[in-house]
């Protein structure tokens, strides 16, 4: 069963752990949504003479104390504003740089998630659109020697989750010596809206991310972090927005290394200049006109924030094929108009022709990534047989092909991976379609990217996969209740405490990883950890131990090695390369 909805909208205000929802990608479960005014803003913690307290650029942060994996004593502040509140005349416009605090911060408790269906169960996950923060965890905010910051940027198909201890906690990563930021940034349409013109050029959920980096590079010192050795780091739609902060100009000399992990921009054709589409569906969604730019982002300004974020389920209900697509907003190559443009070439064309900010970078992608996605079709007998029959309307959809010649596209697919025979519930016809979601989503994305900058970047790129199947997972088999392969995001599991996904909502701390899975928990960590202070994944003579059987060749034009992370590390080449040729045929890219 669809434990977790890989990319899709995360229950906010309410969401057990144990409820299951097969709707989307990235969250856990979705819950009818509600009227966030039911859910209860966080209480304001009264500051204890005991609290951690880091004196910043910008002012007095006031923050908390947690308990590493393993029992080691760290500094958390959590909800930090590093930007302007983007409400009022500042919704659907770029971030404004939070520089200074007016009083001290009081950064001991989380703060709200950006805007998205809520539901009713429980009010430990708040939303707001006051939702610009930043965490930041440090083992020593007074350490003589500066430590290697890692930045996570969360996934959620730039429509879900957050930066939230209790979805991307910090328990494993503070048991080594780095300082861990993990950030907001606005979603769906409060983002990415982008009407193709200077009423909406788009990409402000990216430029939030680039204000928190500018903030980063102010203030990280102070927590005992390096603000010359930054590693950006995210997982699907973060992974994406790692590799377009090395080919925007605007995030120049705020990191130094970079990790893409299941996705990046370089798909099956170029990205848009606009999303014109989409924010005239959330306009006819609010009952607001759509016959110009102006008069649809004047009328969404009218609207409420709950509003907008629970509008967001509508858009599943007009796609009328099973479960619907992954991710619906893109990053837009945005059209000059006057403005400070994040994006404004192709990303491909930026690293073919070396207009891109090359620093040492990991790709990978999980073995199974959306295979759970068949099973939601196969196992229900009305899909399935309208899959059968409708084939060349129905892959389109499922599989994201371009509009042009897409019948022909989905003709050739269907040959490729099942053989030319029709969708049946069955072990073999499973894994078919299972892997064809796998590369139309994930697959044909990581390895493009892999290509690409093997060739065309002077700076080292190692490429893996991963393939360990654990005791968790964000796909669990509703009859074994065990997982069945390692699925999109598995990886995270290892990386990451993700208490709100694993244990009950009112539980303190995370629970302790499987016994069988320490292993995997103290290497995930380690690799992130050597590469962070390093430049390299692989460790230096003496240090870390539980990497000692590590040999992680760079990946080279003439020679794509990978690296396969399971109960064992082994270097293969050429990862998925024979079935991915086809898409390289229907949708030719130069490398």
């Amino acid at each position: 069963m669809i434990k977790f909805l890989l990319l899709s909208a995360v229950a906010a205000c309410a969401l057990a752990a144990q409820q299951r929802h097969s709707h989307e990608d990235t969250g856990p479960t979705i819950t009818k949504s509600t009227t966030p005014e039911t859910c209860p803003k966080p209480a304001n913690a009264v500051p204890s003479a005991s609290d951690p307290v880091t004196v910043t650029a910008a002012g007095v942060i006031r923050g908390s104390w947690m308990d590493s994996r393993l029992g080691r004593r760290f500094q958390a502040y959590r909800g930090i504003r590093y930007a302007q509140p983007p409400v009022g005349e500042l919704r659907f416009q770029p971030p404004v740089d939070m520089e200074k605090y007016t009083s001290e911060v009081n950064a001991s408790k989380e703060g709200p998630g950006c805007p998205e269906p809520v539901g009713v169960d429980s009010g430990e996950y708040f939303v707001d659109e006051d939702c610009l923060r930043i965490n930041v965890y440090t083992p020593d905010n007074n350490s003589s020697r500066k430590l290697p910051v890692i930045v996570f940027i969360h996934p959620g198909g730039y429509y879900s989750f957050s930066g939230r201890s209790d979805l991307f906690g910090p328990h494993y990563l503070l048991d080594r010596d780095l300082v861990l930021v993990v950030i907001n940034y606005r979603l769906a349409s409060l983002g990415f809206l982008s009407t193709g013109d200077s009423v909406a050029p788009g990409n402000n959920g990216f430029k939030d991310q680039v204000s928190a980096l500018r903030w980063l590079q102010r203030n990280v010192a102070a927590f005992g972090g390096d603000p010359g050795k930054v590693t950006i780091t995210g997982c699907s739609a973060g992974s994406s927005s790692v590799v377009l902060h090395m080919i925007s100009p605007m995030s120049k000399d705020l990191f130094h290394r970079g990790i893409a992990m299941s996705w990046s921009p370089m798909g099956k054709e170029p990205l848009p200049s606009h999303q014109l589409d989409l924010a005239q569906k959330q306009a006819r969604f609010l009952n607001c006109p759509t016959n110009s730019s102006r008069a649809i982002v004047d009328c969404l300004k009218t609207k409420t924030w709950q509003e907008l974020g629970n509008s967001l389920e509508t858009f599943w209900d007009k796609f009328g094929f099973g479960y619907g697509p992954i991710s619906f907003w893109t990053p837009v190559v945005e059209p000059d108009v006057g403005q400070s443009r994040f994006l404004s070439v192709q990303p491909d064309e930026a690293v073919r022709t070396g207009h891109f900010h090359a620093v040492p970078l990991l790709i990978s992608q999980t073995e199974d990534e959306f295979f759970w996605k068949a099973f939601s079709v196969t196992r229900n007998k009305t899909l399935r047989e309208r899959m059968n029959t409708e084939w060349e309307k129905v892959a389109p959809l499922s599989f994201n092909l371009p509009e042009k010649n897409s019948a022909a596209a989905s003709r050739r697919l269907k040959e490729v991976y099942l053989g030319g025979k029709p969708v049946e519930d069955t072990p073999e016809s499973n894994k078919a379609l299972g892997k064809l979601y796998g590369d139309s989503w994930i697959g044909l994305n990581a390895h493009r990217l892999a290509n690409l900058m093997c060739r065309h970047s002077p700076q080292p790129v190692w490429y893996s996969v991963f393939s360990y199947i654990g005791n968790n997972s964000f796909y669990e088999d509703p009859v074994t209740g065990k997982p069945a392969g390692a699925a999109h995001h598995d990886d995270l599991i290892y990386l990451f405490s993700m208490s709100y996904f694993r244990t009950p909502i009112k539980a303190r701390s995370p629970p302790p990883p499987a016994p069988q899975d320490h292993v995997i928990v103290e290497r995930m960590p380690a690799i992130w950890y050597t590469f962070a202070k390093h430049g390299n994944p692989n460790p230096r003579k003496g240090e870390l131990s539980e990497l000692s059987s590590l040999h992680w060749p760079t990946m080279k034009p003439e020679d794509r090695k990978y690296l396969k992370v399971d109960r064992q590390f082994s270097v293969h080449e050429k990862l998925h390369e024979k079935q991915l040729q086809v898409w390289n045929e229907l949708y030719p890219m130069q490398f």
